[in-house]
Parts: structure tokens; C-alpha cells; sequence
């Protein structure tokens, strides 16, 4: 009896909430927050990162169907949030954060397997400016879509390094830019708002840089690598 009073009260509860928030017609929350010129806040968040490889015709003559593959890990991420109106439905932001990933790279062509897989841990810092187009807003939640553009600075590249594959050594550019397309529900609470979201992360550039052996078997006939990723934030306002 005990058990089923207690479970009563969570739900008689949780509908209450349920109500408020998303009932036909809830108590809105923040009512003028989507007002304000500019406000701030944080995320917290996982990540997914892997590489899209162009291959030269020389790799599928050297190697077949053995097209180089890409273990992704799940990273953290964690940064601030700067938003500016422009208009009712469009939001210009700012979201500079600290990026943490691992990746194995395998190649499968590769006989010899102590040189076959290669650990590529990276640390970006990643600087992106979008547009967010939010839709009408209905009790307490709003949803959107964005897209823009960002740079990404990989403290772990390994660019200047003199070493390369054959001292086990991978290397990648520093510096890459990507475009970004994303949707996420804005959550409006009593005293703060709630955002998760989701994104992917497309590279435009080829971020790989070549071992000094132009017939090296890990970068030789590689035409470009992009980064492709996946973001998932919970943002804070």
C-alpha cells in the first residue's frame, strides 16, 4: 500500500509537470525571454568523430575492395554559448568549446600488425558561428533548426612533428574549417531554459598531411580525409 501511494504521488505529479509544460494550454514559462538582445549560457555534451577518405585509382589498383577503416569513440565536449537576435525567428550564435576525441584508424593492406592500426586522439578547440531558425513557440517548448560555419583547431595534430608513419607517427593539419547543419527543442522552465540538441560536423578541407615516402602504404593514395562528426549537447541558459 505504501509502494502504490508513493507510485500515485509520481504520477499524479509527473502529469501535473506534464501539464504545465506541455498541456493545451500551459502556464509559459520565461514568457519574454526570446525578447532579449543577447544572452548567454553553457553546454555539456558527447561526441562522435570519424573520416570520410578519397582514395587515388592507384590505391583500389594496389589494394582491391580494402578501403581504410575508422573506429570512432564517444568523446565529451563542453563550451559557451553566445546568442545574438536579429529577428522573431532567427538567432545569430557563437558556440566556442573544447572538444575530446579518439579514433583508430585501420589499414587493412597493411601486412604487418604493428603497423596496421593507428590511434589518432584528438583535442579541438572548435569555433563555430550559425543561424538558428526557431519555429513558433507552443507552451513551452520551441523547436529549431541551424546551419553555419566553424573552424577547428586540433591541439593534437601532430603538424610540425618531423616524424611521420614510419616512426609511427600520424599527422594532421592544425587548422581545418567545416559546416555545420543541426536541429535541437528549446525547454522553457521557471528560472532557466533547456536545450539538447544534436548536430553534424562536415569537414571541407583535407586535413591529412603525407609521410615524406610519396609511396608510403598509410598516405600515399590517400586523395583527402575529412572529418565527419556527430555532436550532442544540453545546453544551459
Amino acid at each position: 500500500m505504501k509502494n502504490l501511494l508513493i507510485a500515485t504521488c509520481f504520477l499524479l505529479t509527473a502529469n501535473s509537470f506534464a501539464q504545465g509544460m506541455f498541456g493545451k494550454n500551459p502556464y509559459r514559462n520565461q514568457q519574454n525571454w526570446d525578447q532579449q538582445r543577447v544572452h548567454y549560457g553553457y553546454y555539456l555534451g558527447f561526441s562522435s568523430y570519424n573520416f570520410k577518405f578519397d582514395y587515388k585509382k592507384s590505391f583500389y589498383e594496389k589494394n582491391g575492395s580494402d578501403e581504410i577503416l575508422v573506429e570512432p569513440t564517444t568523446g565529451f565536449n563542453v563550451g559557451l554559448v553566445g546568442n545574438l537576435r536579429l529577428m522573431e525567428y532567427l538567432d545569430l550564435r557563437f558556440e566556442p568549446g573544447l572538444y575530446y576525441t579518439r579514433r583508430n584508424i585501420i589499414f587493412p593492406h597493411i601486412t604487418n600488425p604493428d603497423q596496421r592500426v593507428r590511434d589518432v586522439a584528438s583535442t579541438y578547440i572548435h569555433f563555430p558561428v550559425l543561424l538558428k531558425f526557431s519555429a513558433l513557440r507552443a507552451g513551452n517548448i520551441r523547436p529549431y533548426i541551424l546551419t553555419g560555419i566553424s573552424q577547428s583547431l586540433n591541439l593534437s595534430s601532430n603538424e610540425t612533428s618531423k616524424d611521420d608513419n614510419y616512426q609511427g607517427r600520424f599527422r594532421m593539419k592544425k587548422w581545418t574549417a567545416n559546416y555545420e547543419l543541426g536541429l535541437g527543442i528549446d525547454f522553457y522552465f521557471e528560472h532557466f531554459k533547456f536545450t539538447p540538441s544534436v548536430r553534424g560536423v562536415f569537414g571541407l578541407q583535407d586535413e591529412l598531411i603525407r609521410d615524406k615516402n610519396p609511396n608510403s602504404p598509410w598516405t600515399g593514395d590517400i586523395e583527402s580525409m575529412k572529418t565527419r562528426g556527430l555532436f550532442i549537447n544540453f545546453t544551459f541558459h
